[in-house]
């Protein structure tokens, strides 16, 4: 903390949602890395005071006392901010090694990756806290793949990094080795007020060993004792998007939508159609849920992501005849209106998509802005709200 500013540095900022919840909060973001030319056009013009360090650089070639020195520029400071004065250091490095994890051939070693620039930055500026954010896959990634037909009686035992979790031990293990207490979770946005079923991993560092954990759900599906997730109609039914954007569909999709209704899926499809409708993919394995998929006004959306009109993972209007647009899924990952995205729509798209829910880096950021000003919730809170939700 510095002058009363609880002081944050952001790596990997993509438009910068976990920025916008952590400020929410009350932290001070006074330098991002981010190397996306649209993502930082979009950073410096909703953050005008960021603008010197908001272009497209590549964290491999930024320094920690690059970052420091930002910092203090922005903060108007005579001097330059020291290693231990930053409160806060915040990213998700890159999910792709993590989310290809069981593809034959595939390597994963974290070591290898962006996640050590996080531990670096980490390690040579000493926040009191860092949050870092990666895809579900972490949590079961392998580092080296064995193909299926090489595992069993007739062959030798899997390796340690051709296990499962592999990948997750050597990040727990390059964390603790910076000397930091840390916890992780996997979460729900829906479960924290975000009307989107997103499960992402979270992990919190904590410098000076404090006990921290995670702030506790505010939703649940069930409603039985918390209120019940937000839906799609929750989201969007304030917004005013008068000239959407988005990517319209070809023909030949708009020829099998035009049969569904909302909430409906290729399952619906005549039983003539399916075939025909799915081509290759109809002999597939899998649940295949987000083929030709209508969005329900009645439940959550599903993971908005970079691309709403993929095939795979079509999020279809209820009602319209074409993708979710631009601000729609800005509006789901709880972005603020007067949020300005820059770029192409498909740029657009690909910067909301790969952002962190604000609504869930706020629940995040209170969290640890409270511990930080000495607001702990009391022993007596804590014991009822974990009464709610017995082990």
């Amino acid at each position: 903390m510095i002058d009363g500013k609880t002081i944050s540095i952001s790596l990997f900022s993509g438009a910068g949602g976990l920025d916008i919840g952590m400020e929410q909060a009350g932290f001070h973001t006074v330098s991002v890395i981010e190397k996306d030319r649209d993502a930082t056009k979009t950073l410096a013009l909703n953050r005008p005071h960021l603008n010197k360090s908001a272009v497209p650089r590549e964290i491999e070639k930024v320094s920690s006392q690059d970052l420091l020195l930002e910092g203090s520029e922005v903060l108007g400071l005579g001097r330059i901010i020291r290693p231990g004065e930053v409160d806060l250091v915040t990213g998700g490095p890159p999910c792709q090694p993590f989310s290809t994890a069981g593809k034959r051939g595939s390597v994963v070693d974290p070591r290898g990756s962006l996640f050590m620039d996080f531990i670096r930055v980490v390690r040579e500026v000493q926040p009191r806290f860092f949050v870092m954010e990666n895809v579900r896959g972490l949590l079961s990634a392998a580092i080296r793949h064995r193909p299926i037909n090489q595992r069993g009686e007739n062959f030798l035992p899997l390796e340690p990094d051709e296990m499962q979790g592999a990948a997750l031990k050597v990040v727990l293990a390059e964390m603790n080795e910076l000397g930091y207490k840390v916890v992780y979770n996997l979460l729900d946005a829906a479960d924290y007020g975000v009307p989107q079923n997103r499960e992402r991993i979270i992990f919190l560092g904590s410098r000076d060993g404090e006990s921290i954990t995670f702030p506790f759900a505010t939703h649940s599906k069930d409603a039985k004792i918390l209120p019940q997730w937000l839906t799609l109609r929750d989201a969007l039914k304030d917004l005013v998007d008068l000239k959407p954007e988005f990517t319209p569909y070809s023909e030949n999709r708009l020829k099998y939508l035009r049969l569904l209704k909302e909430g409906q899926n290729w399952k619906y499809l005549p039983e003539d159609l399916k075939k025909e409708a799915m081509g290759g993919a109809y002999m597939s394995g899998g649940g295949k849920v987000g083929f030709y998929r209508r969005l329900s006004w009645g439940k959550p959306s599903p993971t908005v992501t970079t691309c709403p009109h993929q095939k795979a993972t079509d999020m279809c209007h209820p009602e319209e005849l074409r993708p979710l647009s631009v601000r729609e899924c800005a509006k789901i990952q709880t972005f603020p209106d007067d949020w300005i995205f820059c770029g192409s729509v498909t740029s657009k798209y690909k910067q909301i998509g790969n952002a962190v829910p604000v609504l869930l880096a706020n629940k995040i950021g209170n969290y640890l802005y409270d511990v930080i000003q000495g607001n702990k919730p009391k022993g007596k809170e804590i014991a009822e709200q974990l009464s709610l939700f017995p082990l």
